[in-house]
């Protein structure tokens, strides 16, 4: 859990970053590209390319490719349509899909899980929930796009290295085999850039690029790597709600940095909601599904 809680307050300041100081200023798809290429020059140097079999290696680079590169593209040009607010409104569906497809992998259904993600939602809207735009319906598609993405991703990569563990092929340390996630993720990234690319918004100050390598190192580089690594020391509740943990952080990050205005009430009532679900799940809800899987399989 303490992965997700680091990347959490990791990422909680790259939303602001990319509202303030990229959003409608730097091409979408150059953003995209320039963090995703930081990132994987951050991971080439540890990847154990001999030891790596091919089945695994292709594996994670259809994981990169979606939870990284084609969410970035769904994330980014949602802003487009959407204001701040109502894209990370609809965000907050994520820990639903999650659950969901952990669930339709693993064959089974655990509504249990179901009603904590709900639970995280709820909270969620009650801290972003504000009047919309009367032609949100394609940003609201795009982000759900991405939503969907990021959840594939995080379900596949915890999946596969069950998987390993499970087969005895788990040897090799996951910063070891990692880089192909971001491979994955440039060959996607490298294709939009080429395909819709406006080659005249480039970052133009200094500022800019210094948010581009922070967001490629840092926030791409590490976050998802130790993201996806906490996603498999945890129970697919857990990994739901903290999904979105991100909207109270962000807002807190928004609000302290930046002075953005924020209902301090609903952000109080929407955390302690996610921060009881969490609770929830850990103290209640994963013993007893743990222990009817445990006997199920018996």
């Amino acid at each position: 859990m303490a992965y997700l809680w680091f990347v959490t307050i990791l990422w909680a300041f790259s939303f602001s970053l990319i509202g303030v100081y990229l959003a409608g200023q730097v091409d979408n798809y150059f953003a995209v590209f320039s963090r995703i290429f930081l990132a994987c020059l951050v991971f080439l140097p540890f990847i154990r390319f001999r030891r790596i079999p091919a089945g695994l290696a292709g594996k994670l680079m259809v994981i990169g490719g979606l939870q990284l590169g084609i969410m970035y593209f769904f994330y980014y040009n949602a802003f487009d349509y959407l204001s701040v607010p109502e894209v990370v409104l609809f965000t907050v569906f994520t820990p639903i899909y999650i659950t969901l497809l952990y669930d339709w992998m693993k064959r089974r259904f655990t509504l249990w899980y179901l009603f904590t993600a709900a639970l995280a939602v709820a909270g969620a809207v009650i801290i972003r929930y504000n009047q919309l735009s009367h032609d949100f319906l394609v940003g609201f598609l795009m982000i759900q796009g991405a939503n969907v993405c990021f959840a594939v991703g995080q379900v596949g990569y915890k999946y596969l290295m069950e998987s390993e563990k499970r087969a005895g092929r788990d040897e090799l340390p996951q910063h070891a085999v990692f880089g192909y996630f971001y491979i994955g993720a440039l060959a996607v990234s490298l294709a939009g850039v080429f395909a819709w690319g406006d080659w005249s918004r480039l970052p133009a100050t200094s500022v800019q690029w210094g948010v581009i390598f922070w967001l490629g190192i840092a926030a791409s580089g590490l976050g998802y790597f130790l993201w996806n690594k906490g996603a498999t020391l945890v129970n697919q509740g857990a990994l739901a709600i903290m999904n979105n943990a991100l909207v109270p952080a962000g807002l807190l990050v928004n609000l302290l940095i930046w002075n953005r205005d924020a209902d301090l009430m609903r952000l109080a009532a929407g955390g302690a909601l996610i921060l009881f679900a969490l609770w929830f799940n850990e103290w209640w809800v994963k013993p007893r599904v743990e222990a009817r899987c445990g006997l199920a399989s018996r």
